[in-house]
């Protein structure tokens, strides 16, 4: 079986993006639909802050057309609060949300934070159990110490993605190693990037050039081997995500959208 790679930003409600992406006078309610004309996938930043409503999750199942998918953030109030121990009533009612997406449910992140060290290894491997085999779950780690053999292994066994973060944690060089050894039947990859004083997130301020050739290199070739790639890009990268995304889609071979058509798309409606 043939696998797929979605490119996408990490979140969509960016006013900087107005001009750049969204039409000029867009409005905000519209920004989740007239980012979906561009980009097939995207993750959602605020379920990492609390669980989101019904009527937030039926919203975003009506603004996003049939094939698009949400990643989610597991909230942290399992992962920083309760440091995965004792969450299950709280994952339970999260996931019982995420579940109205239907079709447009993406992979859930397991975002540990930087304080999160190996001694906390048992915590991990009482939680992985408890994630439900029919959604698809990746683990990030923002310790180097997190990445060798036994980590990996305890992933695979739970068939988990280790999520592969291109940021000022874990070495660019492990994480291109990384990709050509799945823990899951996907891999869930993250362009952070370094600089986190960047706050016009309307262009491109930074030339990566370099390393997106370097990432496009190291996943063109995974479907292939029959597994899906989720590729989602912050502002923080280059400054403007869409753009890199875009440059990473066409550097992949996967269509693109040019931002122009996307403002000519509003007069249908």
């Amino acid at each position: 079986m043939t696998g797929r790679i979605r490119i996408g930003c990490q979140g969509w409600n960016y006013p900087g993006w107005a001009g750049p992406l969204f039409p000029e006078g867009a409005r905000p309610a519209d920004y989740l639909s007239l980012y979906a004309r561009a980009f097939d996938t995207v993750e959602v930043d605020s379920t990492f802050y609390a669980a989101p409503s019904e009527r937030t999750v039926r919203g975003w199942v009506e603004r996003a057309p049939e094939g698009f998918l949400f990643a989610l953030k597991l909230p942290r109030e399992i992962t920083a609060e309760r440091r995965l121990v004792g969450a299950e009533p709280v994952l339970e009612e999260f996931l019982d949300r995420a579940r109205l997406l239907g079709p447009k449910l993406g992979p859930v992140l397991v975002q540990l934070g930087p304080d999160f060290s190996p001694a906390e290894r048992p915590a991990l491997k009482r939680f992985l159990p408890v994630l439900p085999a029919d959604l698809r779950f990746a683990v990030e780690f923002r310790q180097r110490e997190w990445i060798n053999r036994e980590t990996h292994d305890l992933l695979a066994g739970h068939g988990v993605a280790l999520a592969l973060n291109d940021g000022p944690w874990i070495p660019r060089r492990w994480l291109l190693q990384l990709a050509q050894r799945p823990t899951a039947d996907f891999h869930y990859v993250r362009w952070m990037g370094m600089n986190r004083e960047l706050t016009d997130f309307s262009h491109v301020q930074l030339d990566r050039s370099e390393e997106i050739t370097v990432w496009a290199d190291a996943l063109r070739g995974l479907p292939a081997q029959g597994l899906d790639v989720y590729g989602y890009v912050s502002n923080y990268f280059t400054g403007h995500s869409p753009a890199t995304a875009r440059e990473l889609q066409q550097r992949l071979g996967l269509p693109s959208v040019d931002p122009g058509s996307i403002g000519e798309q509003t007069s249908l409606f």
